[in-house]
């Protein structure tokens, strides 16, 4: 119980940090809804420094009622992918892709981290997710941590504020499957973003002279 209020009082306290709060309109968000045919899933994803080991950034897929990722106080956006409050939508299989290999570079390496839940914790997390509000830069593995804690099954996540120790952690879980994606891109992300918006808009523009 008193590992439940901690919990409850980091997302509480993380939600009201003076983040700037960013609502994508409810017309957007539905069309870019996306409802993955895969079994509910949690994936962490770990973004670590090649030089130094040290890691950089938190975030989680949760793969429920519908597909998105917690990405708190994250850099990575684009226009296919609608945030309210450092929720992603429309994560496609395409989108996903992307948002995986564009922390990937000649910098940093991405450690993603999957492991199936049932239906009630994955939709769990999701409200959750959706709950939490904007978070305040550099709480990214906090609020991540806070709220895994409070899933059933996840009791021995403690709330932490270094990438590294949350994905040790989540690696010690049953079923966890791990993999590490590198890349030798360059090490400004923004490129990654610019060179995805262009590919989308070639895509539209090619589609609609068919």
């Amino acid at each position: 119980m008193k590992r439940f209020f901690v919990a409850l009082a980091a997302l509480s306290i993380l939600g009201a940090c003076g983040a700037k709060s960013v609502w994508a309109p409810d017309d957007v968000v539905a069309r870019a809804v996306y409802r993955h045919d895969g079994p509910p899933a949690l994936t962490l994803y770990t973004m670590v420094n090649n030089r130094s080991g040290s890691g950089a950034h938190s975030s989680l897929m949760i793969n429920a009622s519908q597909r998105v990722v917690f990405d708190p106080a994250g850099t990575i956006r684009v226009n296919v992918m609608p945030e309210r409050n450092d929720v992603l939508f429309g994560i496609t299989p395409p989108v996903a892709d992307f948002y995986e290999r564009a922390h990937a570079r000649s910098t940093y390496h991405v450690v993603i981290q999957r492991i199936e839940v049932p239906a009630a914790v994955a939709e769990q997390a999701l409200q959750l997710a959706l709950q939490n509000g904007p978070v305040a830069s550099a709480q990214c593995t906090l609020s991540t941590s806070a709220l895994l804690a409070r899933l059933p099954g996840f009791e021995s996540i403690k709330t932490v504020w270094f990438p590294n120790k949350l994905s040790e952690q989540f690696g010690q879980l049953p079923g966890v499957s791990t993999r590490v994606l590198r890349e030798n891109d360059d090490d400004d992300k923004t490129k990654a973003v610019a060179a995805f918006q262009a590919e989308l808009a070639a895509k539209v523009a090619q589609a609609q002279t068919q």
